[in-house]
């Protein structure tokens, strides 16, 4: 019986099939992480993109943007303001457009324009000021047209009145405010007066003064000419 069981043990500890057949090797397959779908090793370089030159020729021109026909208009040379008009007191008289002859108006022309722009001061008659009265005086009195030296109100009683295109002619006395004032005629668009606030200067009939128009009137002295020696 004792002689049994050592044999059996000793078939169990001499047998090496015995345990290593109830164990197998087990083989687990792991899963990869990486996508099945990955490109080759030779895709995966970065891609180069050669950029090329283009085949139209370089703009040298200065660009012209053209203007939208809704944007304001604008003439392409700006009118300069003039104060003075085109045409002179000569041009004006050898085109029958004077109250005088060519030579008598181009005294009155040189006389106005001599004093332009010298300021205004009531009751002054030159030659570093002037009043209206008393510019029209020195300038017909340059000119060889001589009259007492007066108010506006009394040259309108000395004069005669105009009517027609005779009233816009070189040279015819133009009153205003009431008889509080008055100039003398350059064309149609204008007269020449001694302004309160600019001076000597010219000035516009249409708007400020078209409306503060009393009439229209001219000399009746002849000029005097200087005899020649």
């Amino acid at each position: 019986m004792l002689f049994l069981s050592a044999c059996a043990l000793l078939a169990v500890v001499c047998s090496p099939t015995t345990a290593s057949s109830q164990t197998r090797d087990r083989i687990v397959k792991t899963n990869s992480s990486q996508p099945t779908n990955l490109p080759s090793a030779a895709s995966s370089q970065p891609t180069v993109v050669v950029k090329q030159s283009s085949s139209r020729p370089t703009l040298t021109n200065d660009i012209k943007v053209a203007q939208s026909p809704n944007a304001a208009w604008e003439p392409p040379v700006k009118k300069t303001a003039s104060s003075m008009p085109i045409n002179s007191g000569a041009s004006m008289a050898a085109g029958g457009k004077a109250v005088y002859g060519v030579s008598t108006t181009s005294r009155i022309d040189s006389a106005i324009k001599s004093r332009y722009g010298i300021p205004y001061l009531y009751g002054s008659s030159g030659p570093n000021r002037y009043d209206c009265s008393g510019f029209v005086w020195a300038v017909f009195k340059e000119a060889g047209i001589e009259f007492a030296r007066t108010s506006a109100r009394s040259l309108w009683a000395a004069s005669v009145p105009v009517e027609g295109d005779e009233r816009f002619k070189y040279g015819t006395l133009v009153f205003l405010n009431g008889l509080g004032h008055m100039g003398i005629v350059a064309d149609e668009n204008g007269f020449y007066h001694a302004s309160s606030s600019k001076g000597i200067t010219y000035s516009p009939f249409k708007g400020y003064w078209e409306n503060r128009i009393t009439g229209f009137r001219k000399l009746v002295s002849e000029p005097v000419v200087a005899s020649q020696k």
